[in-house]
């Protein structure tokens, strides 16, 4: 279902904010047509969303095995004794895969001059093929550095599949949109989940990573639902003379892009070591079966499909900004109750973050988007990609160092994550989008 947009050139103004490059922000023409979340224009970047679920949440799923299967299990209490390699490996080497995910921000922004579907097509067949071969690694360093070479291609597809949901909608199916291609990567990312569990204790973990092939069967399929948008079509101005990525840093944007790489930044210090070392604490430090973490995970998906809900009904009715902080708020309790000590700690913990987490995504994902004008949409969502992985990776070096010096990971959760409930607050200092289009905050 879609509806052709009327041209609103009268409510605008004539000029665009000043720059060293042709006009960056057009008004929304009529020749541009915003289609329904249902429609199979926004089905097509979720599904490519869900294969870097798949490609990317191997490692997550997996990390008890893999820190088996490349290390040495021995007696003792240490965090090297039980799960096989030590914290301090274990932070070092997902921070290196995180901080891959920087070579994110150049191929994102690259949807902005080449198109979005050319792009998104590109990354999601190489990340898949490199993801795959991190199977054949002959030791653990081996392995993060061939599975750091597929992160950025799968991260820059979750990026630009965002970016083409909110231009093939208007504002009251954005946020649905976003929440669609989020609820495509969990898809993917709960599917490889659920094949560690069933799996990988009689075949290895390896083909944990050779399953990132499966998705490229559908691939050409899913290429047939992506199109390019129209809105960045009608917008993409001519004879650009700078990268998208620099022309976001320009003076009219710099103060509110600061503050959502801030945000960005913050968020992933939380989810990095929050998400990566979880399943490992829940089975190497007390001791849940494989199969008893899957079935937590199975109901994740429920219970995250219904914060997904939640979050985009408040992101349309109390908005966005307001929705945004108080979830990530929430994210930061409830992370810090995963490494309580416990297992109803954990248990709990980890559904409600779940929750949370579904919470803020799609208004996050859809405030973040309407901030910035089309020609550099792409590219600020690069940006923020790639400040994540920064956020993320510090945060798994900091986080994996305090709990191999402490012997325990609830220490580092105290010490690491309140200051994020903290800079949540800065969500107050952006302008509210909820009910306007994107070309309207440039008037």
């Amino acid at each position: 279902m879609a509806a052709t947009v009327e041209d609103r050139n009268d409510n605008l103004p004539s000029e665009s904010p000043p720059s060293a490059d042709p006009p960056s922000v057009t008004p929304v023409s009529s020749k541009t047509t915003f289609h329904s979340w249902k429609d199979t224009v926004v089905i097509g970047p979720a599904l490519a969303a869900a294969t870097a679920g798949i490609g990317q949440f191997g490692i997550t799923a997996g990390l008890a095995l893999v820190a088996k299967g490349f290390g040495k299990p021995y007696n003792g209490h240490s965090i090297a004794a039980v799960a096989g390699l030590s914290g301090t490996s274990l932070g070092i080497g997902l921070a290196i895969i995180r901080l891959a995910s920087l070579l994110a921000l150049p191929l994102a922004s690259m949807a902005d001059k080449r198109g979005r579907r050319r792009v998104i097509l590109t990354c999601t067949t190489a990340g898949l093929i490199i993801t795959a071969l991190a199977g054949v690694s002959p030791s653990y360093w081996f392995f993060v550095v061939i599975f750091a070479a597929g992160r950025p291609l799968l991260s820059a597809t979750t990026s630009i599949a965002q970016v083409i949901a909110s231009e093939e909608t208007s504002s009251k199916d954005r946020a649905k949109a976003i929440a669609m291609v989020a609820a495509g990567y969990a898809m993917g990312a709960g599917a490889i989940a659920i094949f560690n569990d069933v799996a990988s204790k009689v075949i290895g973990f390896r083909w944990l990573f050779f399953a990132a092939l499966v998705p490229l069967i559908a691939l050409p399929f899913i290429a047939r639902m992506i199109r390019e948008p129209d809105r960045f079509v009608n917008a993409a101005p001519p004879k650009i003379t700078r990268n998208s990525a620099i022309r976001a840093l320009s003076p009219q944007y710099r103060a509110r892009l600061l503050i959502i790489l801030i945000l960005s930044f913050a968020v992933s210090w939380l989810t990095g070591p929050a998400d990566t070392f979880v399943f490992l604490y829940a089975e190497s430090f007390l001791h849940m079966a494989v199969s008893s973490v899957t079935a937590l995970i199975l109901i994740a998906g429920i219970v995250g499909l219904a914060g997904l809900l939640m979050g985009r009904w408040l992101a349309d009715h109390m908005g966005r900004r307001v929705t945004s902080m108080v979830a990530l708020m929430a994210m930061t309790a409830f992370g810090i109750l995963i490494y309580s000590g416990t297992k109803l700690g954990m248990i709990t913990g980890y559904e409600m973050a779940i929750f949370s987490g579904g919470m803020f995504s799609a208004p996050a994902g859809t405030f973040i988007l309407e901030q910035f004008p089309t020609p550099i949409r792409a590219a600020v969502s690069g940006w923020q990609v790639a400040t994540g992985v920064i956020g993320a990776a510090a945060g798994l070096f900091v986080f994996g160092i305090v709990a191999h010096i402490g012997h325990r990971f609830s220490i580092a959760a105290y010490l690491l994550f309140p200051g994020v409930a903290v800079i949540a607050l800065l969500f107050l200092l952006l302008q509210e989008t909820k009910g306007k289009e994107p070309e309207e905050l440039w008037e």
